[in-house]
């Protein structure tokens, strides 16, 4: 039992950072319906910036991060004007597409950057482990849990009663109408985009600070990817849902089947499920339903 508890914290803590990141997909999603195949590299190089202010110029650890926030969020507006903004009005599978190829550009200009060898934070949290009973949890996953519900609740507060938020639900709404209000769309979408990359910054820089930091971080973006698209991808709740669903079960098939098969279990679990609730439920979890009538 207490190693079962201890997977499932572990679980609670990834899937929470998880959430974090699909919530970049999420928005992306409900203001242009294109899927960000760059994110995994949004969270690299924002995590990248932060361990280099700090390692390099001896910058403490909230400036770095507020910095590397404030270089995320410029990086998804400069990346949302210039290239994905001649995309509109196009089909949405072109937008896709440019996504794809900036994630190539974006992962070719981190490994020029920063090369390929794992990098470590210094030791930023306490490593006296905490005794929950006789679960045993390293700070770094408590601080970790905690940045990620104050950010889940922030940006909760943010869409539901910010000026700027509400215009963002009715963009993602319905478009004509929230233009007709003299809502600026084009506005909505850089605002969405620079929201991802911050979220993903900070999600990266949390796993950073549990994991090292290597160029095989990016690829939590398509790890997540099965997280927005399970909860759904117009659903910022279900995005909390799956997060925390993808990262129990990856956590619990690491701990009893991957000792079983080998390991590789758990990279491919999170697949499985995605596959198997979207034979039930095409839309996701919490994923409106769209009708279209010809």
């Amino acid at each position: 039992m207490t190693f079962f508890l201890q997977m499932l914290v572990t679980g609670i803590v990834v899937g929470s950072v998880y959430a974090l990141v699909a919530l970049g997909f999420v928005l992306i999603y409900k203001s242009s319906d294109a899927i960000n195949f760059a994110q995994g590299e949004f969270l690299l190089i924002g995590t990248y910036v932060c361990l280099t202010l700090i390692t390099a110029y001896n910058i403490p650890f909230i400036a770095a991060l507020l910095i590397a926030l404030m270089f995320s969020a410029v990086l998804g507006f400069v990346i949302e004007r210039i290239v994905l903004r001649p995309f509109i009005g196009e089909p949405v599978i072109s937008m896709i597409m440019a996504t794809i190829g900036l994630s190539s550009v974006l992962a070719g200009i981190v490994h020029i950057i920063w090369g390929h060898e794992t990098r470590v934070f210094p030791k930023i949290f306490s490593e006296q482990p905490v005794n929950l009973g006789e679960i045993v949890i390293a700070p770094v996953y408590l601080w970790s849990l905690l940045i990620v519900v104050a950010m889940l609740i922030i940006f909760t507060l943010f869409f539901k009663y910010s000026k700027l938020g509400i215009a963002m639900r009715a963009t993602a709404d319905d478009q004509q109408a929230a233009m007709s209000m003299g809502i600026s769309v084009k506005m909505i979408f850089a605002v969405a985009w620079a929201i991802a990359a911050i979220v993903s910054a900070v999600g990266g820089i949390l796993l950073g600070n549990i994991n090292g930091v290597n160029a095989s971080l990016s690829a939590i973006g398509l790890k997540v990817l099965p997280v927005a698209i399970l909860g759904g991808l117009d659903s910022i709740p279900g995005a909390i849902i799956g997060g925390l669903i993808i990262g129990i079960l990856e956590s619990l098939t690491g701990g009893y089947l991957d000792p079983l098969v080998g390991g590789g279990l758990k990279e491919v679990m999170p697949f499985v499920i995605l596959v198997f609730i979207l034979m039930f439920k095409p839309y996701g979890l919490f994923g409106k339903k769209e009708i279209e009538r010809v």
